[in-house]
C-alpha cells in the first residue's frame, strides 16, 4: 500500500490514531483545572460571570472529555493488535503501569465526573466544587502514569531482561525514570498553554464580533495571563528537558539539530534539509555557536553527531529537525503574544486592539500544533528503537501483512475523520456561540424543563441553530 511495507504502514496507522488521540486529553487536561478555577472564583466572589464561564466550558470540556476517552480505547487495542512483540517482551511493566492508572485516575474521574456535569443543581455547591476538582486531579493523575510508561521506553530503568523480556526489578526505578520527571511537566504545561489558547481565541472571536460581556472580556483576560505566564515557563522546562535528551538520547538531539560530525561550538541551524543518505544537511542557515550555547551552556561545548551511530541505528533527521522547529517556533509566538497583551493591559487597550484580537484568534490551536510536533520530535526521534536501545520497533510488530494492515489503516482513516470530524466540528460550533449572558440561579425549587434549573447541562444541547442565529443577530446588534 502506497509502497509501505507492513512495519511502515502499523508504525504510520498508530502515529495518526495517536495524533487523533493526543489532541483531547490535553484539551480536557487543561480545561478541567481551568474549571476548577473558574467554579473556585465564583464561589470565593460570587460573581455571576465565572459561573457563566464555567457552565460554558464544561459543555465543551464533556464533548473533548469524551472523545478522549474513545479513542484512548482505540489505542490501548493497538497494542495488542499490531504490537504484540511489545506486550510479550515489556507487559509485565507497562501493564501494571496502565492499570494504575485506571485504578487511580479513571476511577476517580469516572466516579466525580457525573456530579461534574450534572450535579450543579442537585448537591451542595461545596461537594460540586469537590468533584470539579476530583475530576481535575484525575486528569493529572492519568497524565502521570502515561508519562511514566512512555518515559521508561526511552529512559529504561529497574528492569531485569531475562530472554528478552523485561522483570520489574525496581518498580520506583521504573515509574520515575531518568526522563519522567521532565516531560511530566513538559506535557502538563503543554495542556494549559493549549487551552489558554484556546480559549483566548474564543473570546477574541467575540469581541470581533462586537461581543464585549463580562465573560467574553474576563475569559480573554484569564487567557492571556495564562499565555504571558505558562508559555515562558514551558521555553524554561523544554530546556531542562533538553539537557535530559542530550544526557540519555543523544542520537535524537544530534537527529533534531541536523547535526552529523561530533564538534565543538556548534552551529544552531534555523533552517536545512537534512538528507540521510548523503549524511548531511543541504541549505544550512545557522546561527554560530548556539547550539552548543543552549545544549551544553558552553558557547565550545562538545555534541555529537548522527555518524557516531551505524545507520540503522540513526533517527530520522529530516522528519524531526522540522518537527522541533515547528514546535519551538509555535512556543516563541506564543510568548510573543502573552507580552503584547501584558502590553496592551498596561495601555488600556487589551479589548480593543481588533489586530491583537485577530493574532489571538489565529493563534488559538496553535498549542494541540506545538503538542503534535512535540510528539513527533519525542517518538520519531526514539527510532528505530521502541524500548530504547533494548528492542527494535521491528522486533515489536505483530508480523501481519501489509494488505491487513493497510486495510484497517483505511477503515481508521475514514471513521476517524467522520467521527471526530464531527465532533471537533460541533467543538468549534459551541465556541462560536459562546457563553450566556445570564446565569440560571441556583437553586432546586423551580420547575424543570428546557433551559431551566433541574434540567441536566447537556454538552449535546449546547449549539442548536435557534442559539447561533441569536448570537449572530446579538453580535450585529453590538457592531451597528
Amino acid at each position: 500500500m502506497f509502497g509501505l511495507d507492513a512495519l511502515e504502514l502499523a508504525r504510520a496507522q498508530f502515529a495518526f490514531t495517536v495524533s487523533f488521540h493526543i489532541v483531547f486529553p490535553a484539551i480536557s487536561i487543561g480545561l478541567a483545572s481551568y474549571l476548577a478555577v473558574l467554579e473556585g472564583l465564583w464561589l470565593k466572589t460570587g460573581r455571576d460571570v465565572y459561573l457563566n464561564l464555567y457552565r460554558f466550558w464544561l459543555q465543551i470540556f464533556a464533548v473533548a472529555f469524551g472523545m478522549g476517552v474513545v479513542s484512548g480505547v482505540v489505542m490501548s487495542y493497538q497494542f495488542g493488535t499490531n504490537w504484540a512483540g511489545l506486550s510479550n517482551a515489556a507487559g509485565s511493566i507497562m501493564g501494571p503501569l496502565l492499570t494504575y492508572e485506571v485504578l487511580t485516575a479513571f476511577f476517580l474521574e469516572a466516579g466525580f465526573l457525573g456530579i461534574m456535569l450534572f450535579g450543579m443543581n442537585k448537591v451542595g455547591k461545596g461537594l460540586h466544587f469537590f468533584a470539579t476538582l476530583m475530576v481535575a486531579i484525575g486528569t493529572l493523575i492519568s497524565t502521570f502514569w502515561i508519562l511514566s510508561s512512555n518515559s521508561w521506553m526511552h529512559t529504561p530503568q529497574g528492569y531485569e531482561l531475562v530472554d528478552g523480556v523485561f522483570y520489574p526489578a525496581d518498580w520506583w526505578a521504573i515509574v520515575f525514570n531518568p526522563s519522567f520527571p521532565y516531560r511530566l511537566a513538559h506535557m502538563a504545561m503543554a495542556a494549559f498553554v493549549s487551552v489558554a489558547f484556546i480559549v483566548g481565541a474564543t473570546g477574541a472571536w467575540h469581541l470581533l464580533k462586537g461581543r464585549r460581556s463580562a465573560e467574553v472580556k474576563t475569559m480573554f483576560s484569564m487567557a492571556m495571563w495564562m499565555a504571558l505566564l505558562a508559555a515562558p515557563t514551558q521555553a524554561v522546562i523544554g530546556d531542562a528537558h533538553g539537557l535530559n535528551t542530550m544526557e540519555h538520547q543523544p542520537a535524537k538531539i544530534a537527529a533534531m539539530e541536523g547535526h552529523w560530525d561530533t564538534e565543538r561550538g556548534v552551529d544552531l541551524l534555523l533552517f536545512g534539509i537534512p538528507d540521510m543518505q548523503a549524511e548531511t544537511t543541504h541549505y544550512a542557515i545557522g546561527i554560530p555557536r548556539l547550539a552548543s550555547l543552549i545544549l551544553t551552556h558552553d558557547l565550545d561545548g562538545e555534541i555529537k553527531g548522527l555518524k557516531e551511530w551505524a545507520p540503522e541505528d540513526r533517527p530520522n533527521s529530516t522528519i524531526v529537525f522540522w518537527s522541533f522547529r515547528l514546535m519551538v517556533g509555535l512556543g516563541l509566538l506564543m510568548v510573543l503574544t502573552g507580552l503584547i497583551s501584558a502590553w496592551l493591559r498596561l495601555r488600556g487597550q487589551l479589548y480593543d486592539a481588533r489586530l491583537f484580537h485577530r493574532m489571538a484568534l489565529i493563534m488559538g490551536p496553535s498549542g494541540l500544533i506545538a503538542v503534535l510536533a512535540g510528539w513527533v520530535t519525542t517518538e520519531v526521534g526514539r527510532q528505530p528503537w521502541v524500548v530504547y536501545g533494548l528492542l527494535r520497533t521491528a522486533d515489536a510488530d505483530s508480523g501481519h501483512s501489509a494488505t491487513q494492515v493497510g486495510t484497517t489503516f483505511a477503515l481508521f482513516v475514514i471513521v476517524y475523520f467522520l467521527v471526530f470530524g464531527v465532533g471537533i466540528t460541533y467543538l468549534l460550533r459551541m465556541m462560536r456561540k459562546g457563553p450566556k449572558l445570564k446565569a440560571v440561579e441556583h437553586q432546586t425549587d423551580i420547575e424543570g424543563g428546557p433551559g431551566r434549573a433541574r434540567t441536566p447541562s447537556r454538552p449535546l444541547s449546547g449549539a442548536s441553530e435557534s442559539d447561533d442565529r441569536a448570537d449572530s443577530d446579538e453580535g450585529d446588534r453590538h457592531e451597528h
